[in-house]
């Protein structure tokens, strides 16, 4: 549980990197907005698009948010 608040915490630090659709689908995906974690298949039917386009459009945001994240330790150190 702590961990998982934890990444959540640095997904906000980091969101500003996602264009519109990357923090839909993030928020949707790991529940930054209600509390609930949602399905691929749940956004996609939210936003009306495949299941499988809205895995591109996850893992494209995550590789955004990890090289962000990154970007910023190397920075600090």
């Amino acid at each position: 549980m702590i961990q998982t608040k934890m990444e959540k915490k640095q997904i906000y630090e980091y969101i500003h990197v996602l264009d519109e659709r990357e923090k839909e689908v993030i928020v949707g995906r790991f529940g930054l907005d209600l509390e609930e974690e949602r399905t691929q298949r749940e956004i996609a039917k939210e936003l009306g698009i495949s299941r499988s386009y809205v895995s591109r459009i996850e893992k494209r945001a995550l590789m955004k948010l990890f090289h962000e994240f990154y970007k910023q330790s190397q920075g600090k150190g």
